[in-house]
């Protein structure tokens, strides 16, 4: 059984971001002794640039739709066994359904963070996480997505429990994949079309009504 976090969760993350541009304002003519969205955990993979490129090209808000639309169409949640990176034949069919989903967009690109139990230390379960991670991003890959639209895998360790116990608990076992951006040098992108990006596929999956006598 997989467990899926809450749509209000994922955008609540991606609407943290905002914070950036609050700052921005607010410190004209300052120093700024470190980059703005430093703040943010970014697991060592320059999340904090990514955050404010967003911001300041104005993709955020089309970020945030298709990340709603992407935990609300497919699951984005897989959950492993204890002290197990391996994926089982449940979570090699939820991310192959994910990776269905990333073909229809092939201008967005994904991050996932691998999460485990309490139990262990902290730097083995972030090693762990991290494996687990490595893991979904990379068969997800096999299924044909390219390499450079998994962005990064980042591991959370022991760090974000769903559920808060010492105990062994499958659910915060986990690796979660999520919409983190855009292709930066897509030609679409690059034109600043991201509502196109978002709606395409409706609009080209919309069939012509059978004319009526």
């Amino acid at each position: 059984m997989t467990a899926r976090p809450h749509q209000h969760q994922i955008t609540r993350r991606l609407l943290l971001l905002g914070v950036s541009a609050g700052a921005l304002s607010a410190c004209s003519g300052a120093y700024l002794a470190a980059e703005v969205g430093s703040d943010l955990d970014e697991g060592g993979f320059g999340t904090p640039t990514a955050n404010n490129i967003l911001i300041l090209t104005g993709q955020l808000d089309y970020v945030v739709a298709l990340a709603e639309r992407f935990a609300r169409e497919v699951p984005n949640t897989v959950t492993f066994a204890f002290d197990s990176a391996e994926l089982d034949p449940a979570a090699q069919h939820i991310l192959a359904q994910q990776a269905r989903w990333m073909r229809h967009f092939p201008e967005v690109t994904f991050r996932v963070f691998g999460h485990t139990d309490l139990v262990g230390s902290e730097r083995y379960n972030r090693g762990l996480g991290l494996r687990r991670a490595r893991a979904a991003a990379n068969f997800i890959v096999r299924q044909g997505i390219s390499r450079r639209r998994v962005e990064a895998v980042v591991s959370n360790g022991e760090t974000q429990p769903l559920i808060p116990t010492p105990d062994r608990e499958r659910q915060n076992r986990r690796a979660v994949t999520e919409v983190s951006g855009f292709v930066q040098d897509n030609a679409r992108i690059l034109n600043g079309e991201y509502a196109r990006v978002v709606h395409r596929e409706y609009v080209e999956s919309a069939v012509r009504a059978p004319n009526t006598p």
